[in-house]
């Protein structure tokens, strides 16, 4: 019964019923199990641990149990005994892709683990195999598919497919897509797996898309796959891979000639239905392709994108408070003490003086020098910015009645602009104080969950901590419940605690501007920062990088190539130490780099939602083109062009 509630998403009636369980056999290891993973899927993670544990006391060889237990302890970076729950996890993993049983490892957390890249494919392929045999119940027969458009020039549907149409990072990166399709070459099709959760990003996604269709009305997958066939899509479009609120039969069922993967799930599918995923040749050279069930299909630039432009225009200006009236420009950090506003010019009418503090920069391969000119503000007063911070007010009037807002209380006075709804329209200030960084220090960030992060990494950051000494580790409280495991870990490595500050996890907003307060983000080689990197970069900070062999390792690097950053991806653990350090212990060099990113955001095609909207045309017309010529499916390597929108 507590399994079939939690199948109905009715938590707190599964829970009472695995107590209850509990209740009537206390010794019943499996309910111990189920309780554990109502508790993990709750967030609370520390319950969940406790009750694995328990299951496994009761029941020692426990596969399922140990596997989840290893989740929750990566969760919250405890990694007591971590070499021998890693080698039990792949003797079990092993064992039982040999016998041809479901993993006990969840596809989407296989690449946290040090597991060989076919058995990361043998478990996707493994969850693939099982929605095909919850389909067979329907005894559904061959859908027929449509072998040309529906007129001579006609138009291409496009079914894009995900739950998570709404306040998720999904939408945060791809809201704007449909609605930059270009309509006489395509029709698009939207179909939410979840219900409406009342956002803008659910909004904008429904009226610009051509078609929107809520499944989650249809719970039924052969009704839902009923529907798309009878739409006539021609490519259906898979966001979410096995992420929570997939519906993967509806794929398994083949509703459309033309099935593939993109953005949502930083894998691959192992399964027969699925024909392409979008990547690029960074993310998933050929060299890797057995890695994937799928053909690989390159998008120029980068498979990534980042609607940044349309949610954070207010982060293209900024200007620099000085924190004394006698500071000199030269003697300045960028990144102390900013405001942010879609214009600044009412901030520099009232300014008692402003000058400028500059970066120049040359371009690679070109004569040119670039520069990167940044207002410092000497504002009538900062004493209401003082005081506005100290006591946590949400603006300060700085004079002629202009006010400036401050960047930890836009939740409260403007909710969507807060969540990333709706552009912030008021100036706001983001400082170091705010959040208990050291003005004059260099400051490293990581704002990924802290699952990420392994022993590995860790130890290659107290390694820079420890060879720049004025730095600091900024980190997310991502779950609370991990900080004092990763404080643990770094103090035993001889780094002073003081020198790793945690902050809460933010809103969308805020989490983006405060990117801006770091020197360099330290990526994750485990699985790197996906949307945590584009949204860094964006805040104008470098990233250093380290691509391994799986898909989710290799995305930053992919990020970086296409902002035109190179020089941050590392080809070792120890030069990226080495990377970091530079940048830590060079002063120049960090502004220059800085400066660069900062140029570079702005011109790059990894923020360009347009030109790669029109190039997934031309990605999604080479696979209609091969179907209807009834060519067999193939990789498509060639990028057709690297030159913005030709």
């Amino acid at each position: 019964m507590g399994n079939t509630l939690k199948e109905m998403q009715d938590v707190q009636g599964a829970m009472q019923c695995y107590t209850r369980a509990i209740q009537i056999n206390p010794a019943f290891a499996d309910a111990h199990s189920n309780l554990a993973s109502i508790h993990k899927d709750s967030g609370n993670v520390q319950e969940a641990i406790q009750s694995y544990r328990m299951a496994l006391k009761l029941k020692p060889d426990f596969p399922d149990a140990f596997c989840n237990l290893a989740h929750c302890l990566q969760i919250v970076c405890d990694w007591t005994d971590y070499d021998e729950r890693m080698q039990k996890l792949v003797d079990i993993v092993s064992d039982q892709l040999k016998k041809n049983r479901l993993p006990s490892v969840h596809p989407h957390h296989s690449m946290l683990y040090p597991l060989t890249a076919e058995q990361r494919k043998g478990i996707a392929s493994r969850h693939a195999t099982l929605c095909q045999e919850k389909i067979v119940i329907l005894r559904r027969g061959a859908y027929t598919h449509p072998t040309q458009l529906a007129s001579p020039g006609g138009r291409l549907r496009i079914g894009y497919v995900s739950s998570d149409f709404g306040n998720h990072p999904t939408s945060h990166l791809m809201q704007s897509i449909p609605g930059m399709h270009d309509r006489s070459k395509v029709e698009v099709f939207c179909y939410a797996l979840s219900a409406d959760d009342s956002t803008t990003f659910r909004a904008k996604i429904t009226k610009e898309a051509e078609h929107f269709v809520d499944l989650s009305r249809i719970p039924c997958n052969g009704k839902a796959a009923d529907r798309i066939n009878a739409d006539g899509i021609h490519i259906l479009v898979n966001m979410n891979g096995y992420t929570k609120g997939a519906r993967n039969e509806l794929f398994a069922l083949k509703p459309a000639p033309i099935q593939v993967m993109w953005l949502g799930y930083p894998g691959t599918s192992g399964a027969s239905y699925m024909d392409y995923i979008i990547t690029d040749s960074t993310t998933s050279p050929i060299e890797h392709a057995q890695h994937y069930s799928e053909k690989l299909a390159y998008m120029p630039h980068t498979f990534f994108i980042g609607d940044h432009w349309q949610m954070f225009p207010h982060m293209v200006e900024r200007a620099i408070i000085p924190p004394t009236s006698d500071a000199a420009a030269v003697d300045l950090k960028d990144n102390v003490s900013i405001i942010n506003a879609t214009n600044l010019k009412p901030l520099v009418s009232i300014a008692e003086t402003v000058e400028d503090l500059k970066h120049t920069i040359k371009q690679d391969g070109k004569g040119d020098s670039l520069e990167v000119i940044t207002p410092i503000l000497k504002l009538p007063t900062t004493i209401a910015v003082t005081e506005m911070i100290n006591n946590n007010q949400p603006a300060a009037d700085i004079g002629d009645g202009v006010l400036v807002h401050n960047g930890l209380t836009t939740n409260q006075t403007h909710t969507k602009a807060a969540t990333g709804e709706e552009v912030l329209q008021n100036p706001v200030v983001t400082t170091r104080k705010q959040y208990g960084l050291p003005e004059n220090a260099v400051v490293f960030c990581n704002f990924n969950q802290l699952y990420k992060i392994d022993p590995v990494i860790l130890t290659i950051w107290c390694n820079i901590l420890k060879r720049v000494p004025n730095a600091v580790l900024w980190l997310l409280r991502f779950p609370a419940v991990g900080e004092a495991n990763v404080i643990q870990f770094c103090v035993k490595k001889g780094i002073d605690a003081s020198r790793i500050v945690f902050s809460p996890v933010a809103p969308k907003e805020e989490h983006v501007r405060r990117g801006q307060l770091a020197d360099v983000c330290l990526d994750t080689p485990l699985c790197n920062g996906h949307t945590t990197g584009v949204d860094v970069l964006w805040a104008g900070t470098p990233m250093v990088t380290l691509p391994l062999e799986s898909l989710a390792s290799r995305v930053a690097s992919s990020q970086l190539k296409c902002l035109g950053m190179p020089e941050l991806i590392a080809t070792s653990y120890e030069d990226y130490e080495n990377i970091a350090v530079k940048l830590g212990t060079e002063s120049e060099y960090l502004k220059a780099v800085r400066a660069k990113v900062w140029i570079l955001k702005t011109e790059s095609m990894l923020f360009n939602v347009r030109t790669y909207a029109q190039n997934l045309e031309k990605l999604f017309s080479r696979m209609w083109n091969l179907y209807v010529n009834r060519r067999p499916l193939d990789h498509l390597l060639d990028t057709f062009s690297r030159a913005g929108t030709s």
